[in-house]
């Protein structure tokens, strides 16, 4: 049986989102509280979700995701009981803590559905942490975000699996000549520029696992592709500069060029949410169509067994590091193993420093 002490639960963090039309603005001012986004521009954003109902597919994910989890840990022996937390809507963070503290958890590992470095996909969740304990004072468990995963075996190699299975649905003269169009969420350069204790750390983070899923890919498949990275979802005014190209400007020049097809691949969603399911199978695609241009997406890795099992395998390589063993920690690319805590100053809130767990500074 595996050992898992010290900890005595785990908590899966995510972002969280609307259940019911009535949900989303709510929502979306809890995702851009303290930014002065005036109500109409939260209400024209909001059209995105209610295309779907008003309802967004993460919490259902998170659901099934939190099932796979207590089956999987149940399966292999591990018994450890597993709560989910939301930054954003309920189940929030703090209600969540407050639980843990009320059944007795005094340390629990941290599984964040966000596999990169940037402060809005890494330190804003610890930030969020910290302040879903400071009301519990000396209740609260100890917390420990496990490490990222954006190059760990779980998480890559089911997107380059997904991206073989991709390139087998497109038609057969799109095939051969087909572009690999890796796409993740656009952040403003200046945060990707604080991202990581040196900089930089969310873009090149992209790129070798682009490069990473590329090569299994050639493997796989016998053939060398183009491949590119390009954003979605950017906001914010035009004034702030975001990283670049959108992928619906990169589809339209790659028609322009003549690519006979294009598979798109949500290199940094580890889940269909709205992200996925608007920008790339409703916008992008619908790009796709205008152009003639041959498209389909790949799946996301968060529905693959494999994925599950990493999750478990981070937690029992972190326990083993905390009681100050060896133990395998597999990484792909060139980046090697990421750090168990974060280093001081690691991404760093533009707004002014906060307080943050899980890390060097807190």
């Amino acid at each position: 049986m595996p050992d898992t002490s010290p900890y005595d639960a785990l908590l899966l963090v995510s972002f969280g989102g609307p259940e019911r039309p009535e949900d989303v603005v709510p929502f979306l001012e809890n995702v851009t509280r303290g930014r002065g986004i005036p109500r109409e521009r939260l209400e024209e954003v909001g059209q995105h979700y209610y295309l779907f109902g008003g309802r967004s597919p993460i919490n259902d994910l998170n659901r099934d995701l939190l099932a796979s989890i207590r089956a999987d840990l149940a399966e292999a022996g591990i018994d450890l009981p597993v709560y989910w937390g939301n930054r954003n809507w309920d189940p929030y963070l703090t209600d969540v803590l407050a639980e843990m503290a009320a059944d007795g958890v005094t340390r629990a590992a941290c599984f964040v559905t966000s596999a990169y470095s940037s402060w809005s996909s890494c330190r804003q969740y610890r930030e969020n942490l910290y302040d879903a304990v400071l009301p519990l004072g000396g209740s609260a468990p100890r917390l420990d975000k496990l490490r990222h995963y954006f190059n760990h075996p779980g998480f890559v190699e089911p997107v380059a699996e997904a991206v073989v299975e991709a390139l087998a649905e497109l038609p057969d003269q799109a095939r051969p000549g087909a572009h690999l169009v890796f796409v993740t969420h656009s952040i403003p350069t200046g945060m990707n520029d604080r991202s990581g204790p040196e900089g930089g750390a969310y873009l090149q983070q992209h790129l070798d696992v682009v490069e990473t899923v590329a090569a299994r890919v050639a493997e796989e498949t016998g053939r060398t592709r183009e491949h590119s990275l390009v954003y979605c979802s950017r906001s914010g005014p035009p004034s702030v500069p975001w990283l670049e190209p959108d992928v619906n400007d990169h589809l339209t020049q790659l028609a322009a060029d003549g690519v006979p097809g294009v598979v798109l691949v949500p290199v940094g969603f580890v889940s269909d949410h709205m992200e996925v399911i608007y920008d790339l199978d409703t916008e992008a695609l619908e790009t796709a169509r205008e152009l003639q241009l041959p498209a389909v997406r790949s799946a996301t890795p968060q529905g693959d067994a494999r994925f599950v099992t990493m999750i478990r395998d981070l937690l029992v390589e972190r326990a083993a590091v905390e009681r100050g063993e060896a133990v395998d920690r597999p990484a792909l690319g060139s980046f090697g193993v990421m750090w168990d805590a974060c280093p001081v100053g690691c991404c760093a809130n533009a707004s002014g420093e906060r307080p943050a767990l899980c890390g060097a500074d807190g």
